[in-house]
C-alpha cells in the first residue's frame, strides 16, 4: 500500500508574509483528518483533526 503525503497549502487570505498555518485536506478520504502546521516551521509538529471537527471549525469561522 502506498502511503500517501499530504500536500500543503495555505489559504488565499494569508498574503501576510508567511505567518500563517497550512492544511492538508488530501488526506480526508484516505485517514478521515486534516493535518494542520505552522507555515514557518514546516519540519515542526503537525496537529491531525478529524475532518468532521474541522468543518465545524471552518463553518464556525466563515460565519456559515
Amino acid at each position: 500500500m502506498i502511503r500517501a503525503e499530504p500536500r500543503w497549502v495555505a489559504s488565499s487570505y494569508s498574503n501576510n508574509g508567511g505567518d500563517c498555518v497550512e492544511v492538508a485536506t488530501n488526506l480526508v478520504a484516505s485517514r478521515g483528518v486534516v493535518p494542520v502546521r505552522d507555515s514557518k516551521n514546516p519540519g515542526g509538529p503537525v496537529l491531525e483533526v478529524g475532518a468532521g471537527a474541522f468543518a465545524v471549525f471552518v463553518d464556525g469561522v466563515s460565519g456559515r
